[in-house]
């Protein structure tokens, strides 16, 4: 089959049932490992951070925080540029060479870890590296978003992501374990030693770098023999950019903070705020279970907001971030409590759940936002070329927010160092995200939830 799709259809029942499910399909069975890959190495510094020390670097906990921050900030600015680069290059061409370009700090990482006398800089270059993961997700996302009708969209985009975010819970629960056994020893270099309570005990760390590598050889190969490119889906950057004076993108972009920057966010400090607000507990067991959890309401709540409408599961969503961290305060004796690992854990787990939900959401709302606007921008316009800016469109702004919504794995874990600075523990931080939600809710409802906005005066069920 040629690798450019020169005619697609997905509205069309008739070529939708024919075969083009299938080739969506399969674009999308490719493109969930090359994205899990991708967040794999974005979050590498969640858990080699909280190890660093123990293997003798003598890093500060700022520091270390800084390092679990990085990796989002970088990734954050990098889908700013890969929104609109499927448009451009095409989709498959740019997730092959988007994921070959993970060898970089995957390799980087495993070399630098094993020399203790490693500058703190060169740590700093690589975890801005590991941004390069991050970035994938934007052009990813555009990419799956055409090839779906209208009807399906919201179900794909989640099972793409969500799937896709499971690499952050793959990364957390793989890398203790490679790193605990000589998985390419002697060839990647010597073990280190670490002291715990029944002795020393030998690691390699570096496992956590090479054990991505032959694996993101193997997914680009994939992606580069076994995905297409659409032909109609070609569009330069100026066509694009017309999204940059959407209303509507600069409002999603501010509700993909409060849903996606929050999980990638929380994804990030959780391991290391874990260990550092309680020590006696060995979180990097199970620190893992938060992004899974994450990811899994993510890829299978989909389905919720296009039979009920994103702009309406999106306010719930944010109703339920406002109970789960006060439930966090609780935790951590805020309201005049003891100290509690299980709340504490439990709390960040319906945290994770309920970012998974509005992540789905909110990626339902955006094609659902742009068809709904697009015949009072385009009046004069036939019913193909308003679907054909619609898709455009679409894709454009689904990138873009992610770019924007990402910048919370950034401020999330260095507003957690702050607090911890200032205080001693996370409680001004929590207030903060309190009160950022509470706004999301109003957001959200003043736009799109209330009765006669866009959305809501538009049927969101799947025919």
């Amino acid at each position: 089959m040629s690798k450019i799709l020169h005619d697609w259809r997905p509205e069309d029942r008739a070529f939708w049932n024919s075969g083009g499910r299938a080739v969506a399909n399969r674009n999308l069975a490719i493109s969930v490992p090359n994205l899990l890959l991708a967040f794999s190495v974005w979050m590498l510094w969640s858990t080699l951070a909280t190890r660093l020390n123990s293997v003798g670097f003598e890093f500060s906990t700022a520091q270390l925080f800084w390092l679990t921050a990085l990796p989002a900030l970088s990734g954050a600015t990098l889908r700013i540029f890969y929104s609109f680069m499927v448009p451009i290059f095409g989709g498959r061409r740019w997730t092959a060479l988007s994921t070959l370009s993970l060898l970089a700090p995957s390799i980087g990482v495993g070399l630098a870890v094993q020399n203790p006398q490693t500058p703190y800089s060169v740590f700093v270059v690589l975890a801005l590296a590991c941004g390069l993961g991050g970035g994938a997700f934007a052009s990813s996302m555009a990419n799956i978003g055409f090839f779906f009708p209208k009807a399906e969209k919201g179900n794909a985009l989640a099972i793409n992501a969500g799937f896709g975010n499971l690499g952050v819970s793959a990364l957390q629960f793989l890398a203790p374990v490679v790193t605990g056994i000589a998985v390419f020893a002697p060839i990647v270099g010597a073990p280190q030693t670490i002291a715990t309570e029944a002795g020393q005990e030998q690691v390699w760390l570096q496992n956590a770098g090479f054990f991505w590598a032959p694996l993101i050889v193997v997914a680009a190969g994939m992606a580069w023999f076994g995905m297409n490119d659409i032909a109609s889906a070609r569009a330069s950057f100026r066509e694009q950019a017309v999204v940059f004076k959407r209303k509507h993108n600069w409002l999603m972009c501010f509700l993909y903070i409060g849903t996606f920057g929050s999980f990638i966010g929380f994804s990030a400090a959780f391991p290391l705020l874990g260990r550092t607000l309680f020590p006696e507990v060995n979180i990097l067991q199970i620190a893992f279970l938060g992004p899974l959890v994450g990811a899994a309401s993510r890829a299978l709540t989909g389905w919720a907001s296009d039979r009920w409408g994103g702009h309406n599961i999106t306010q719930g969503v944010f109703i339920a971030l406002m109970v789960g961290v006060a439930f966090v305060l609780h935790s951590i004796g805020a309201f005049g409590s003891s100290p509690n690992f299980p709340l504490f854990f439990a709390s960040f787990i319906w945290l994770f759940f309920w970012t998974g939900v509005g992540n789905a959401s909110t990626f339902q709302m955006i094609p659902a936002l742009v068809r709904a606007d697009i015949p009072r921008l385009m009046p004069d316009a036939t019913s193909e070329e308003r679907l054909k800016a619609a898709e455009l469109e679409s894709a454009a702004i689904v990138g873009f927010s992610s770019a924007i919504g990402a910048y919370g794995g950034f401020f999330i874990p260095l507003a957690f160092a702050s607090s911890m600075a200032a205080t001693g523990d996370p409680a001004i931080a929590l207030y903060v995200f309190l009160g950022f939600y509470l706004t999301c809710a109003a957001v959200n409802w003043a736009f799109y939830a209330r009765k006669h906005s866009l959305l809501n005066s538009t049927p969101t069920r799947a025919a």
